[in-house]
């Protein structure tokens, strides 16, 4: 099934990506971002980013960067 870009812009304008990526990574405020341990690889400090305001995350660990439709399909394998 195939979602309109109207819809799925919707989506990522109404949901904050810290609240989805926060229900599988543990996160911690670091001034304006959100910042835990990368979900796609073992690491002992924190590299991954999340931001709200501009609506993206990114992985330095893995070069991993996108939205919160990104995140679920990378994460959940949809």
């Amino acid at each position: 099934m195939k979602f309109s870009t109207d819809f799925l812009d919707e989506i990522r304008a109404r949901v904050p990506v810290s609240q989805v990526v926060g229900a599988r990574v543990k996160l911690r405020k670091s001034g304006r971002e959100w910042a835990g341990l990368s979900p796609f690889n073992a690491e002992k400090t924190p590299s991954f980013f999340v931001n709200d305001q501009k609506g993206f995350y990114h992985d330095f660990s893995s070069g991993k960067h996108g939205d919160v439709l990104t995140f679920l399909l990378e994460t959940e394998g949809l």
